[in-house]
């Protein structure tokens, strides 16, 4: 059942990273979009939410990371697998927020 602790970490890996611009632009005040906007994912959401989305998203990660299996960052498979997630989510929210903060056509191009 190890292979099942590698997914519960890359799950892991991919729920910490979006936590990160949620709970980020929710501190500073800032709406941002969330799976609560309308529509889904596109228009924008309260600071208040995204702080909550965010901190939501932090807990789910420490569940998946931290009290499934034994994850160790000395162990490779398990650093990896924690990586792949947050590169995963992390290139995909790039690709789909970047149209909205201008991310897919940084200025001077």
């Amino acid at each position: 059942m190890a292979w099942l602790h590698l997914v519960s970490y890359v799950f892991g890996g991919a729920f910490l990273a979006n936590a990160v611009p949620h709970f980020v632009a929710g501190v500073m005040g800032e709406p941002f979009q969330s799976p609560f906007a309308k529509p889904p994912g596109q228009g924008l959401s309260s600071s208040t939410v995204n702080v909550l989305w965010g901190f939501l998203n932090l807990v789910i990660g420490y569940v998946l990371v931290c009290r499934i299996g034994d994850f160790d960052l000395k162990h490779t498979s398990d650093a990896i697998s924690l990586g792949v997630g947050m590169l995963a989510i992390g290139l995909l929210s790039a690709r789909l927020f970047g149209r909205f903060h201008g991310g897919d056509a940084p200025e001077g191009t």
